[in-house]
């Protein structure tokens, strides 16, 4: 019985939370503000667009405070297998922001999966025409790793990737 309180301020709290949390119409980040905070800020890089599968994708970068435009949250990844296509994600919306502003960079940082790979690919099919610059996170070991456990896929993306010092 004494759980029951707690429980109960819970569950309102947790209520309250849904009732206020929608999507940023321009970015679609998940934001009890509509623009969200980070649409809304106008110290922020508006010439930069950082597209993401997901708002916590969002927040791990945010996390980072190496970046500071904008993002595209496309709440979801290209994925046939699963019944998921371009139409079913937020490009459409990208495409439109894209042609309505002055972006001079698209940064892909998508999941290095099948699905973030398709989905990739096709953005930056989609996304040529405009002739902005279109770059993609890089992919490699984690720090503190060692090589000699890495996969192979880990280990190509990383000499692929490489950067010169």
């Amino acid at each position: 019985h004494d759980a029951l309180p707690i429980f109960n301020s819970f569950a309102n709290a947790m209520l309250e939370a849904k009732s206020k949390i929608s999507y940023c119409k321009t970015c679609f980040n998940m934001s009890t503000l509509d623009p969200c905070e980070i649409c809304s800020d106008n110290t922020r890089n508006r010439s930069v667009i950082c597209i993401v599968a997901e708002t916590k994708d969002l927040m791990a970068i945010e996390k980072t405070n190496e970046y500071r435009g904008l993002y595209h949250v496309l709440q979801g990844l290209i994925s046939p297998i699963d019944g998921i296509g371009p139409d079913d994600i937020r490009i459409k919306e990208l495409l439109y922001r894209v042609s309505q502003n002055d972006i001079k960079e698209i940064i892909l940082a998508l999941n290095p999966s099948v699905e973030g790979e398709a989905t990739s690919l096709y953005l930056n099919k989609l996304l040529k025409p405009f002739n902005i610059k279109i770059s993609r996170i890089a992919f490699g070991l984690p720090m503190g790793s060692e090589l000699e456990y890495a996969d192979e896929m880990t280990l190509a993306r990383a000499l692929v990737g490489r950067v010169e010092i």
